[in-house]
């Protein structure tokens, strides 16, 4: 057995544990190993489909240290207008270049691809390479850090969770792009059935109809009904200050005035933050998926729509529902997209001892979450001031639990803002989606200002609010 040392081990080499590295090394001189099972950096992005986008601009999201991106807006297609949208294989080749640029780079880094970790032990850790077998037994100096306990399943790697008759062709979506294939060994399909209401479903009833297939050759299993995010409320470039810290204080005011839950999602949109694709359906889902409204009106297009819940059997003669069975033509190719992007596990310390467990600090923003985590490690000693700076995000399941997510959301920003270095460090810090927006402003603008001092108001009335709204929450 091989044995080496290191102050840090971070399991896992995904988005989390890279912002997490990259704002440790800037921010100390400790040493970091990283073992990881992909042959790549980038977590789950090496198994992505190749259509794949960020949901919100590339500009904050990556790691503290690196733009991601050019800073162009989209010149063409459903996000045109808006700040450009890094693909999957451009997200991949961006975490490759982290790597080996920016962290191996500093010497502060070693890497251990395609190594599984087995466990703790006194002291340290072991882990094996998968190719050779060998095993390190890696003693920690510090801290051993898990990047991955909230890694998402992605379709091309998950098992789906319903019986698959034979003859019946169900793909990942990874495999879309390919379907020329098909013509060589057997016929194309001319009904396309995608599975799953979530955000790659939605990508996947995009892509099949932007690439030519007729609406109605479309059918889509949609077990609950999804409110998004306008991605119009998410732009950081100057010039959508309106669109995007107006928006924030419409926001602020839906969740000051709301009576109830149903109440604040109307309000929400109706001030343009969230759209939903049926507009005849109160949503009872809300994933933080963010669309443009112009991918939504693509949706609309959509109609043989089934809402009978998730699917437990497909057979050569059609699906077997929860709540009933669906007939299908024979040949149609099933599109899985039931793979959960979100593993919904309860919030647990960020510190504890000698280990940190990385988790979601601000919805949706998870790099920025690690980086602001790594910080907190890199200037703070006592373990419960930093738990208090670091109060896990529960991610919402449903539309109601959104309010408790909000609610801790702006808790930490609160404490954050109450902390001078680490307020500077997050105004300053290119992760944090509105900081240097905010931060632009110029004293004089009296038109944004006032923007800035309603949101203030609307902040507090909000907090003030959202016991109430809570309350709504528990009792149902």
């Amino acid at each position: 057995m091989r044995h080496a040392e290191t102050d840090y081990l971070i399991i896992g080499a995904g988005a989390t544990g890279l912002a997490f590295a990259d704002t440790l090394i800037a921010e100390t001189g400790a040493h970091v190993t990283f073992v990881d099972r992909h042959g790549k950096p980038g977590g789950h992005w090496n198994d992505a489909y190749a259509f794949v986008t960020l949901h919100q601009p590339s500009a904050f999201y990556g790691v503290a240290s690196m733009e991601l991106g050019s800073g162009l807006k989209d010149p063409v297609g459903l996000n045109r207008g808006m700040a450009e949208l890094a693909s999957g294989p451009e997200v991949s080749g961006y975490f490759e270049r982290v790597m080996n640029h920016r962290l191996l780079a500093s010497g502060q880094v070693s890497y251990h691809p395609l190594s599984n970790y087995l466990g703790e032990t006194e002291g340290g850790g072991v882990f094996e390479s998968l190719l050779s077998g060998e095993r390190t037994q890696l003693t920690v100096r510090r801290k051993v850090v898990d990047a991955t306990y909230f890694s998402p399943t992605v379709p091309s790697t998950h098992t789906p969770a319903f019986s698959i008759g034979e003859g019946v062709r169900v793909v990942a979506p990874n495999a879309l792009p390919g379907l020329w294939q098909l013509a060589q060994g057997a016929p194309m399909p001319r009904r396309f059935v995608v599975l799953g209401a979530g955000k790659t479903a939605m990508d996947a009833c995009i892509w099949l109809m932007e690439s030519g297939t007729p609406a109605d050759a479309i059918t889509w299993v949609v077990p609950r009904d999804s409110w998004v995010v306008n991605r119009l409320s998410t732009q950081n470039g100057p010039e959508f200050f309106h669109e995007a810290i107006g928006s924030q204080a419409d926001q602020m005011q839906a969740f000051a005035e709301a009576r109830s839950i149903d109440d604040l999602y109307l309000r929400l949109e109706a001030c343009g933050a969230l759209l939903r694709i049926d507009r005849e359906r109160v949503p009872t889902m809300f994933h933080l998926a963010t669309l443009s409204e112009a991918e939504v009106e693509v949706l609309r297009r959509i109609r043989d729509v089934v809402r009978l819940g998730r699917v437990t059997a497909i057979d050569a003669g059609g699906m077997q529902l929860q709540q009933g069975r669906v007939a299908v033509e024979p040949g149609a190719l099933y599109i899985d997209c039931t793979a959960s992007a979100v593993r919904f596990k309860p919030p647990a310390p960020v510190f504890h001892g000698n280990r940190i467990v990385v988790q979601l600090l601000r919805a949706p923003l998870v790099t920025f979450s690690a980086a602001l985590t790594a910080y907190v490690e890199a200037h703070y000693d006592d373990e419960a001031h930093k738990n208090r700076l670091c109060t896990p995000v529960p991610f919402p399941h449903t539309t109601a639990e959104y309010v408790r997510t909000m609610a801790v959301n702006m808790s930490n920003q609160f404490l954050w803002s109450q902390d001078a270095a680490l307020r500077q460090w997050i105004r300053h810090c290119r992760l944090d989606a509105f900081g240097r927006l905010v931060g632009s402003v110029d004293k004089a603008d009296a038109e944004k200002q006032a923007v800035l001092a309603r949101l203030k108001a609307q902040a507090q009335a909000a907090a003030a609010n959202l016991p109430r709204l809570l309350g709504a929450v528990g009792a149902g």
